[in-house]
């Protein structure tokens, strides 16, 4: 339960000013109806949840419908439970209404339909973020709260009138609520911020989707935080991007990245969706290991790869040129050349091979059916009518009690051939099951295979390309694996879909069994039961949602919009995995040209030009707001010798710490001074493999420190981190991690 009348407020004796009743004594009361009808909402939420479990699950749609309002509830009842009055995240007062408008994480209204909250995302919240004093959007003023343990600590007051000055000047401060949050302590996880979103970044979050839209920053400049920012926006205001409709897929760089950013998305309300590193698209990612020859590697990063695959899975497509003949109990049959391309035509245009499979092997069925029909004669079904003949020469009736056939020659004719060994045999060579694992082990190993379904590959490069263990796979084997998995489909989903059948049918056969009982067991007047027709009561009977089905793969989309961060480090190759997952080409990339380790000469425009996105939208941003100037001062250099024209963001803060710099052998002592200076805090050892690392000093490379943050950072001989442009990127990005404070060691 949460208090209704105790204080919201807990500022600190030096806030004293901030706490007299003229400026609090509002939010006080309106805090109090917040917290009422929180309680109010819980418990609603509580019994609605208990409710729907607990009814009647029922059968096919009707069970989703409770499946996904559970889901709904359990989802409302986490999102409000994770906080309490620190829902609110501050509070607005426009020129043309005198009530302030509190601004809070959900929506909230009280009983009488009263609005309490409105959601960040609204329309009507937008001024919070994006009121400047260049640009006030009808503001007064503006309030944000710092919350600690669920009570108010601090808070600040802007204005942007006259107005708003006579009635805020007790508690206005020289910084404002953004600026004074960066200096607060990191976490393993990175912090709220919902409450200090800046202008310039809230303006790239409220964006259309219509068109991929690229935002471009350097270090600290919050490009993160628009991305997880802009993700739960647009899934609450663009209709087509519900997670019914798709949902969002997020992109990051690595694992260490995805976990420090797990609570972001929940602490928005956001649970369902999906976040993932380019190598968890495929299995094959969790064990691949970095190409060593940095050429092969090359030669597999250009998207031109993906068009090795139709030649590929094309040699397995041609029908037979001989003819099969086919003995059954009504004669033999022949399956001629012609017979078969016309079979293997019947696929759908876009099918996957393995799942093509059944409508070929069908149309295959359909031809011998007709063919033995042909032969046999005299079967008594009038094709014209499609019914039986009941004058055939037979004489006998062609259904039983229950209207089920008992005597259909095609069902025969078909129940023969689709068990008969030789064909079976025929069409596995003629059209084979085939896994996307061995095709590309098979182009990797097989140097002539490769050259003819890669033309434009010389045979040096061939032969470079070659390996002794087809499965040894490497990053820059997934896009292709990836695209080779489209094309086939999945080789399991035939045998699944006949297990399916095959159960379904069993269900059926027991059913009738029933049925049979039902109606030879009615001794009533009017003999109900025989007035219905078996299959009709049979189908009744049987529930074809209960059969089972496989999983999907949660990852393999189609997604509405696809949000990638770091993207300047991804292949062209890799990008043709992402837009296969995007076929609306609704995507926020977010990068920056100078942290890109092998280089980025062109524009974003160019570079996303080469991968099929012709018309995209630029947004920059340049203000950063984590490092401080003497942190940036040391980098900026490092950075333009290698690239002289690199997006550098402009710091507006300072610590007044400037960068230490030691030996190697001062490490320990570094990092013990730090920990007995900061209670709070974490750091971070880069460079340094021989550091373990604990729980508030991480040991990482300064690939896997990208997109992370940290208050201290101690690089260990940058100098070895390499030369050139993947040597000055690792070393940039390492520095523009810290905070607070950076330290260089070298062994020199």
């Amino acid at each position: 339960m949460i208090s209704s009348t105790a204080s919201a407020f807990d500022l600190p004796d030096h806030l004293a000013h901030k706490a007299v009743p003229a400026l609090v004594e509002a939010d006080e009361r309106h805090f109090a109806a917040i917290a009422h009808r929180l309680d109010e909402t819980l418990a609603e939420i509580t019994h609605q949840l208990e409710d729907t479990r607990r009814a009647r699950a029922g059968t096919g749609r009707a069970a989703l419908d409770r499946d996904l309002e559970v889901h709904r509830l359990t989802a409302r009842l986490r999102a409000l439970s994770r906080f309490g009055l620190d829902l609110c995240l501050g509070q607005v007062v426009a020129q043309d209404d005198p009530e302030p408008l509190y601004v809070g994480r959900l929506g909230l209204t009280d009983a009488d339909g009263r609005r309490l909250l409105v959601d960040w995302r609204s329309p009507a919240a937008e001024p919070f973020f994006g009121a400047t004093h260049a640009n006030p959007m009808g503001l007064v003023s503006r309030r944000r709260y710092r919350w600690t343990h669920g009570r108010v600590r601090d808070y600040w007051d802007e204005v942007f009138t006259t107005e708003g000055l006579t009635s805020h000047a007790g508690a206005l401060d020289d910084q404002s609520a953004f600026i004074a949050s960066l200096g607060t302590s990191r976490t393993s996880r990175m912090r709220d911020v919902l409450g200090t979103i800046a202008a310039d970044q809230d303006a790239i979050i409220r964006a259309g989707s219509r068109r991929p839209l690229v935002v471009d920053g350097g270090p600290g400049t919050g490009k993160t935080v628009v991305a997880l920012h802009r993700t739960a926006y647009l899934l609450y205001s663009d209709p087509r991007l519900g997670h019914r409709k798709g949902g969002v897929l997020f992109v990051g760089p690595h694992q260490p990245y995805l976990a420090y950013v797990s609570d972001v998305l929940p602490s928005l309300g956001e649970e369902g969706v999906r976040t993932c590193t380019v190598r968890d698209l495929l299995p094959e990612g969790a064990t691949a290991v970095d190409e060593a020859d940095a050429e092969v590697g090359r030669l597999k990063s250009d998207a031109r790869m993906a068009e090795a695959v139709e030649p590929a899975v094309g040699l397995y497509e041609q029908p037979p040129h001989e003819t099969l003949e086919v003995t059954t109990p009504w004669g033999d049959v022949a399956l001629t050349a012609r017979d078969w391309a016309e079979a293997f035509d019947a696929r759908e245009p876009g099918t996957p091979h393995n799942e093509a499979r059944e409508q070929v092997w069908e149309a295959v069925v359909a031809l011998l059916v007709d063919r033995v029909a042909d032969r046999s004669g005299g079967d008594g079904w009038d094709d014209d009518e499609d019914a039986w003949d009941d004058d055939d020469a037979t004489g006998e009736d062609e259904f039983d009690a229950y209207g089920i056939t008992t005597a259909d020659p095609h069902a025969e004719y078909r129940r023969a051939l689709t068990t008969d060994a030789v064909l079976l045999e025929a069409f596995s060579r003629a059209w084979p099951l085939l896994e996307a694992t061995d095709l590309v082990g098979d182009l990797w190993t097989v140097p002539a295979y490769l050259r003819r379904c890669a033309p434009w590959l010389t045979r040096d490069e061939v032969a470079r390309l070659r390996r002794d263990d087809p499965t040894a796979w490497t990053v820059a084997d997934l896009p292709l694996l990836d695209a080779m998995r489209q094309r086939l489909g999945d080789p399991e989903a035939s045998r699944r879909r006949a297990r399916r059948e095959a159960s379904a049918a069993a269900e059926r056969a027991r059913m009738a069994d029933v049925v049979a009982d039902l109606i030879a067991s009615d001794d009533s007047e009017m003999r109900v039961m025989s007035m219905l027709r078996g299959q009709d009561l049979t189908s009744a009977l049987v529930d074809d949602a209960e059969v089972p089905v496989a999983d999907p793969d949660l990852l393999a989309g189609p997604f509405a919009h696809v949000v990638v961060d770091e993207a300047q480090e991804l292949t062209d190759a890799e990008w043709q995995m992402l837009l296969r997952r995007c076929p609306s080409r609704s995507l926020t990339i977010v990068g920056d040209r100078a942290q890109a380790r092998h280089g980025f000469t062109e524009s974003w425009e160019e570079r996303l030009a080469r991968v099929g996105l012709d018309r995209v939208d630029l947004a920059p941003l340049t203000v950063n707001y984590r490092m401080p100037e003497e942190v940036m001062a040391e980098a900026e250099p490092v950075i333009r010798a290698a690239i002289p024209d690199a997006n550098v963001p402009t710091s507006v803060r300072s610590t007044g710490l400037p960068v230490r710099h030691g030996g190697v052998a001062e490490l320990g002592t570094v990092l013990q001074e730090w920990l007995t200076a900061h209670a709070e805090g974490v750091a971070c050892v880069i460079g340094g493999p021989s550091f373990d690392g604990t729980d508030r000093v991480r040991s990482l490379t300064p690939v896997l420190a990208k997109g992370l943050e940290f208050d201290l950072v101690v690089l260990v001989d940058p100098d070895g981190f390499g030369d050139g442009i993947e040597g000055a990127v690792d070393r940039y990005v390492a520095m523009t991690r810290a905070t607070q404070q950076l330290v260089v060691l070298t062994s020199g």
